[in-house]
């Protein structure tokens, strides 16, 4: 089972080994500091996923404590109740009305203790997606520092203007900076595949799908960059 789960205490290892690396070649860089943030946001997510795997026990003894209650009314109104304060003995129609009313009644208590159990799926669900919003913002800000390493600068044809950013002069070095970027959303990817591990959700899969689409398309984008450097 080791490798058929993802482990949190390996993602978070390989989100701080990730973060030294970065600080040892480009100890200046802002993109050491998204790594910081990466591996402080790792460690919040991890423990919240592993928050959601256990059940929401109040709830639970709240849909208990709804369906007894339920329960007792009905066994009150069949058993306790005598039926002859609603209607006559003789009186077919007013009885047929009764039994029309109690089948809605069970209906609706039907439809609200489905309701009752589907209320945990919500709130987790909640609680999830609260936490990928944060995730998806570390993504685009990833990007955001990628976006000006251009391959296009080490031409010796290149003229920056007064307003160029900061670019990395070297091949090897913006290959390398690049690669880091890549391995940040590839980390965020692992980081929201947690969630999808502790809340059996279709939702929840979905919406967890739509981070690791994102930050794969970015990364691509990312190795586009990586293999026009290579073939210079």
């Amino acid at each position: 089972m080791r490798y058929r789960t993802l482990d949190p205490e390996l993602i978070i290892e390989t989100a701080e080994r990730l973060e030294e690396r970065i600080g040892e070649r480009f100890p200046e860089a802002g993109l050491r500091g998204v790594a910081g943030e990466l591996v402080s946001l790792s460690r919040d997510l991890a423990r919240a996923a592993k928050e959601l795997e256990a059940p929401i026990w109040w709830l639970r003894g709240a849909i208990i404590a709804a369906v007894a209650a339920g329960a007792l009314v009905f066994l009150f109104v069949g058993t306790i109740l005598p039926l002859d304060r609603f209607s006559g003995p003789d009186d077919a129609v007013q009885s047929v009305q009764g039994i029309e009313a109690s089948l809605n009644m069970v209906i609706l208590a039907i439809v609200g203790f489905l309701a009752l159990i589907r209320s945990e799926e919500r709130i987790k669900r909640k609680k999830v997606f609260r936490q990928l919003h944060g995730l998806r913002s570390l993504i685009h800000v990833i990007d955001m520092h990628q976006l000006t390493k251009d391959p296009a600068t080490l031409s010796a044809n290149f003229k920056p203007t007064s307003h160029s950013p900061s670019r990395i002069s070297n091949a090897a070095d913006l290959a390398r900076y690049l690669d880091y970027c890549s391995e940040m959303l590839s980390i965020t990817g692992k980081i929201a595949a947690l969630f999808a591990q502790s809340v059996n959700d279709d939702v929840v899969i979905d919406g967890v799908n739509d981070i690791e689409n994102l930050s794969s398309n970015l990364s691509r984008k990312i190795w586009q960059k990586i293999t026009l450097i290579e073939n210079r």
